[in-house]
C-alpha cells in the first residue's frame, strides 16, 4: 500500500488523515460482485461503516444496494445515487421523522425489530395512503463468537424480535393493511471470519422461513445480514475478505425456494482494508517501565481500539522506507522491515487515559516526526470521529 512515493507525499501533508487506497477499494468491490454474482446474491453496503463521499460512490458504481440505519444514511444513499429499490432501512430505533421520510422516499423495505415498530410503520403508511414493504428481523439466537459489543443475534441484546413472540408478529401482520410481507430478516454480529456461524444461521433461517410458510405468508426475502470479517492482523498478505468462501457458505446451505431471493448487507469487509489512519509522532517518552509515542491522532480519529479493545496493525512508515532506501543503496538484492528493536505504547494527544491505540507494539526506534501508518481503518473509522477537546474534523487523501 505505502512506496516511497506515497510517504513522500504524507511527508508533506498536514496530519492526520485517513488515506484511502482506491485501488484496494476497487479490487475488494470486484471480488465481492464476482464472488455473490455466481449465486444470484444481492448485497447492499452497510452505509453506517463508511460514508465517506468518494467511497460510497465507488460503491455505488457496481450496483450494490443501500443498507441504512438512519433516515440520514437513507437520505444520503438515494442523494449518491443508489436506487431506491434497492434501499433498506434498518435499525432498533427508528423515529417516526425517520419513517416517514423513508415513505416519501419508496424505498424497498424497512426492517422491522418489535411489533409496536410494526404498528407505528402501518399507522404512519396509512396516513400517507401507501403501502411499506418490510420484513422482520428475527433474533435467532445464534453466537458469533465475536466481541461481545459487537454480538447482535442473542437473546440478551436488543435487536430484532424473539422467537416466541413470532405468532403475536403474525397476528400483527394480518391486521396491518398498509404492510406488506416481504421477507425476514437477520443479523448475528460483526467481525465473523469463522463459516460455522453462518453455517448455523443458515438452519435457523431455513427453521424460520418454513414458520412464516406453515403460517401463510409467502417468503420472497431471506436477508442474512452481514458481519464478514477482515484481517487485521495481515492487512497486506490477506487484504481482500473471504467474499468465496462466505457466500459459498450461504450457497451450500440455505434452502432457497423458487422465487425467492438472497439478500446480504456487508460493510466491513467492502471498505476496512482500503483506508489506513495517517499520523504523525508527536512525542517520544522513554521510561523505565513503558516507552510512550504520543501521536497527533487519537481517540478522536480513530475509537475502535477504545470503544471495542480493537486490533490494528501499527506501522512506522518513516522509520520502513528509511531502511528500504538504504538496503537498496547497499545493494542488497531482499529488501526486508528492520527487526523490532523497541516496544511502544501507541498513545494519542486526548485527555482521557483510554486514549491508547495499541500497548507495548515493536516497532523500530522511533523520533518526533515520523510517520505511523494504522491499518485497515476504512471501517467504522472516519464514521465514528469527533471533535471532542475541539479537535479539528479529521481529513480525508486519495491515491488518485
Amino acid at each position: 500500500m505505502f512506496n516511497n512515493n506515497t510517504i513522500q507525499r504524507f511527508n508533506n501533508t498536514e496530519t492526520p488523515f485517513y488515506y484511502y487506497d482506491m485501488d484496494v477499494l476497487r479490487n475488494t468491490l470486484d471480488a465481492c460482485r464476482d464472488a455473490s454474482s455466481k449465486y444470484g446474491f444481492h448485497v447492499h453496503y452497510a452505509m453506517k461503516a463508511n460514508f465517506n463521499t468518494k467511497v460510497v460512490d465507488a460503491i455505488q458504481s457496481y450496483g450494490f444496494g443501500a443498507d441504512c440505519v438512519s433516515g440520514n444514511e437513507v437520505r444520503s444513499a438515494i442523494e449518491h445515487g443508489f436506487d431506491k429499490g434497492k434501499v433498506v432501512f434498518a435499525g432498533v430505533g427508528k423515529s417516526d421523522k425517520e419513517i416517514n421520510a423513508a415513505l416519501d422516499a419508496d424505498i424497498f423495505c424497512f426492517n422491522v425489530e418489535s411489533i409496536q415498530e410494526l404498528e407505528i410503520i402501518n399507522e404512519l403508511a396509512a396516513a400517507k395512503g401507501k403501502v411499506a414493504g418490510i420484513a422482520i428481523r428475527i433474533n435467532p439466537n445464534v453466537d458469533a463468537h465475536t466481541h461481545h459489543f459487537i454480538t447482535t443475534g442473542l437473546d440478551e441484546n436488543k435487536f430484532g424480535i424473539n422467537t416466541w413472540q413470532l405468532n403475536d408478529v403474525a397476528e400483527t401482520l394480518r391486521k396491518c393493511a398498509s404492510l406488506k410481507f416481504l421477507g425476514i430478516h437477520f443479523h448475528v454480529g460483526s467481525q465473523i471470519t469463522d463459516m460455522e456461524v453462518y453455517r448455523n444461521l443458515c438452519n435457523r433461517i431455513n427453521e424460520m422461513q418454513d414458520w412464516f410458510e406453515d403460517h401463510g405468508f409467502t417468503v420472497k426475502i431471506l436477508n442474512t445480514g452481514g458481519g464478514l470479517g477482515v484481517d487485521y492482523y495481515n492487512p497486506d498478505t490477506n487484504g481482500i475478505a473471504d467474499f468465496e468462501s462466505y457466500f459459498k457458505v450461504f450457497s451450500k446451505f440455505l434452502n432457497v425456494k423458487p422465487g425467492q431471493e438472497v439478500h446480504f448487507e456487508l460493510g466491513r469487509a467492502m471498505v476496512a482494508q482500503s483506508a489506513s489512519l495517517i499520523s504523525r509522532v508527536l512525542y517520544v517518552k522513554n521510561g523505565q517501565k513503558k516507552n510512550f509515542l504520543i501521536l497527533d491522532a487519537g481517540m478522536t480519529e480513530l475509537m475502535r481500539p477504545m470503544l471495542y479493545q480493537a486490533y490494528h496493525a501499527i506501522e512506522n512508515l518513516s522509520q520502513n522506507s528509511k531502511f528500504k532506501i538504504q538496503k537498496l543503496e547497499e545493494n542488497q538484492s531482499e529488501i526486508v522491515n528492520p527487526k523490532s528493536e523497541i516496544k511502544y505504547d501507541v498513545v494519542g494527544p486526548i485527555c482521557e487515559s483510554t486514549d491508547c491505540f495499541r500497548k507495548d507494539v515493536d516497532l523500530p526506534q522511533s523520533y518526533r516526526g515520523d510517520l505511523i501508518a494504522i491499518r485497515t481503518a476504512g471501517a467504522y473509522g472516519e464514521v465514528m470521529a469527533s471533535n471532542y477537546n475541539l479537535r479539528d474534523a479529521v481529513q480525508s487523501v486519495y491515491s488518485e
